[in-house]
């Protein structure tokens, strides 16, 4: 936010005489000053991370970029009468850093509904009676080191628990078992990120946050012990074996791969599953009719279903007896194949609804892997429930009324965080912009792309929710003085500036890092490379910034401090056109002023007496060391109109002064 500018005082405006009070304002109404300062601009950016033998200079892990691991094993069981989830827990977690660990730290998010949590004084959520648990029930952790198992004292901190050990874990291979067994209750209907839904043919229960994990270790803060608030998440990668039992006549639609088939589908849901294995076209698995008949019958007993899924930061599952569901295969490059499947309520059947939602998740996943990184999970899962678009690895939580092109782009933005961030495995818990900017950046190419641009442009609450041009809608953003940057601590972005700041801005930033200042060619490459570099790592911001200026052969370090430090804003104007009438032969000049603080790459068009134009590409170069440009043209053919930005590709707060007519008077 730029700083007020004090009034003078009474004495400092009054003593100067009438003669200096009439300069100034006809010195004012002339023309506005320019603000814009190069050196500001310009000025070399230090990043908030350094580079070390953990960060190199070119935006890669260092040689000795370490990363601890969690792996989990989870026995689980929901419980419909009592509204709980129990389970036995075993995280097999490796300390791969060079520290030794007097203890341990775990993210227990279910303690977000207990009264009193931090969260409830963070946002202002005024949580109903039924919105209120008593968060985690321990039953017991223990700990287990070289042979030895021992009751472990714990700390508990809002959603954070402490395991202080009675041996210290060394570094650089050491591995240790946490056991835990606990129990919790589902909240009300709302749930945030996990909630249940009742329909006509039973209860649909959207799951997650469902295990107590491990906080991050790590070579930037050690351990990151942010309390949950209701931002998203930074977890460590690692291995899941999990079993969920439930009643008999629920179906479970598990992240990552389900073991045991044989077991809880009947064989007819077993061989039209093996149909859309190798099928383009979606394949009903359980059909409308099936989930009505299922829902007249009476059944007893439980079934557990076994699902893994390797190399993964989370794993969550949605549970129902209400569910359809349908599935068709995903073509990846170099003959590699995974699954797309929807569940969802027979209530949202339909091919305006979620008829469709498979085949925009197997396009997506599609696009996805041609473009940036093949997809890497066993499956991709879209579940239609009570939660309204929520991103796992591998399957997503959307609202089950979300139909045509809104479940479209839903369904689109969700599977794009399988990229970010779950395979480049960012701080979403800091740096929001790092998962929701990125990936609302790569998913307004597959509006784009999608049968021939049926949904495009995007144009929803994520990126330019007014369907205008995006350079025009960003402006009152920009020049929104309360606006935070899209740096800030993602905790600290309120909810009205959420979208516009962490997903549109940060979007909108990057495509104008690809197509008006890097260029395709470039930012594509130094993008995969990205990618590639960090693929279930944990980059941080400065990591993202070097990577891409280092692959993407430009010094960006302007346009990191003025999109994404701040809220600058641009302004280039037509200062006026010299022309001596008494020496015609004489070159034309143009002035191109710069305004205000941000620079971008702009394109001037030149339209001349004669019908034709021209149009000259201006570099930031041109504001290194000055705020007015002088473009020389020939005399011939006159001029007859100069416009800066004619196709509206880049955001000027005034366009008023963009377009300069020979012969009219012009702001």
């Amino acid at each position: 936010m730029m700083p007020a500018v004090p009034r003078p005082p009474l004495i400092a405006r009054l003593l100067p005489g009438l003669f200096a009070i009439f300069a100034s304002v006809a010195a004012q109404a002339a023309a506005p000053a320019p603000s814009f300062d190069p050196r500001q601009t310009f000025a070399p950016l230090t990043l908030p991370t350094p580079v070390n033998r953990y960060r190199s200079a070119n935006g890669a892990p260092g040689p000795d970029y370490w990363q601890n691991r969690a792996d989990y094993q989870i026995n689980a069981r929901l419980d419909t009468q009592t509204q709980q989830l129990s389970a036995d827990e075993t995280i097999t977690y490796t300390n791969n850093s060079p520290d030794t660990l007097q203890g341990l730290w775990l993210q227990i998010e279910q303690n977000i509904y207990k009264p009193g949590s931090r969260s409830s004084f963070a946002s202002g959520w005024r949580r109903k009676p039924d919105q209120v648990t008593d968060g985690y029930q321990f039953d017991k952790v223990e700990v287990e080191y070289q042979g030895k198992r021992y009751a472990a004292q714990t700390v508990i901190s809002d959603s954070r628990m402490q395991v202080r050990l009675a041996e210290p874990l060394p570094g650089k291979g050491s591995k240790l078992e946490l056991h835990i067994v606990y129990h919790y209750e589902f909240p009300g209907t709302f749930g945030g990120r996990t909630a249940w839904l009742d329909t006509p043919n039973g209860r649909i229960y959207d799951v997650a946050q469902w295990y107590p994990r491990m906080a991050v270790y790590d070579d930037v803060r050690g351990w990151d012990t942010q309390p949950y608030l209701g931002s998203e998440f930074y977890l460590e990668y690692g291995d899941f074996d999990y079993r969920v039992t439930v009643p008999s006549d629920m179906v479970v639609a598990g992240a990552g791969e389900l073991v045991n088939p044989g077991e809880v589908l009947s064989s007819e849901q077993q061989q039209r599953l093996k149909q859309a294995r190798a099928s383009n076209q979606t394949v009903m698995i359980r059909t409308p009719a099936d989930v009505e008949a299922a829902a007249q019958s009476s059944a007893s007993g439980e079934k557990t279903w076994h699902f893994r899924m390797k190399n993964t930061r989370d794993a969550v599952f949605a549970a129902s007896k209400a569910f359809v569901w349908d599935a068709a295969r995903i073509n990846l490059p170099d003959h590699k194949t995974s699954i797309a499947m929807s569940f969802y309520p027979v209530e949202s059947s339909g091919n305006d609804k979620w008829g469709r939602s498979t085949e925009y998740l197997k396009d997506s996943v599609e696009n996805y892997s041609k473009r940036w990184f093949v997809y890497p999970y066993p499956a991709a899962i879209n579940v239609g429930g009570p939660v309204g678009g929520m991103e796992y690895p591998g399957i997503l939580f959307d609202h089950w009324k979300s139909q045509g092109k809104q479940l479209f782009w839903i369904t689109a933005h969700e599977i794009g965080h399988a990229w970010f961030p779950m395979i480049v495995g960012s701080n979403e818990r800091r740096d929001a912009w790092m998962d929701e900017g990125i990936n609302t950046f790569i998913d307004t190419y597959e509006s784009d792309d999608f049968n021939h641009g049926e949904f495009a442009p995007k144009r929803d609450a994520e990126y330019a929710p007014g369907g205008g041009a995006p350079a025009d809608e960003i402006e009152p953003i920009l020049e929104d003085q309360d606006a935070p940057p899209p740096m800030l601590r993602a905790d600290a972005i309120s909810e009205k500036y959420r979208h516009p700041i962490s997903y549109f801005k940060a979007a909108y930033g990057l495509v104008l890092l690809r197509e008006q200042i890097l260029g395709p060619e470039r930012f594509d490459w130094a993008f995969r490379k990205y990618i590639a570099d960090w693929a279930y790592k944990h980059p941080t911001p400065s990591d993202f910034f070097r990577a891409m200026d280092s692959a993407g052969g430009e010094d960006l370090g302007w346009f990191w401090r003025g999109w994404f430090f701040n809220n600058w804003t641009l302004d280039l104007a037509v200062g006026g056109i010299d022309h001596d009438d008494k020496a015609p032969d004489e070159p034309v000049v143009v002035h191109i002023v710069n305004r205000d603080q941000l620079v971008l790459p702009a394109t001037v068009r030149i339209d001349f007496a004669d019908g034709t134009h021209r149009d000259v590409r201006l570099p930031v170069e041109t504001w290194l060391q000055k705020k007015d440009y002088a473009l020389h043209l020939p005399a011939s053919p006159a001029v007859a109109r100069v416009t800066i930005d004619p196709d509206h590709l880049i955001p000027d707060r005034d366009r008023s002064n963009n377009v300069y007519i020979v012969g009219k008077a012009t702001k």
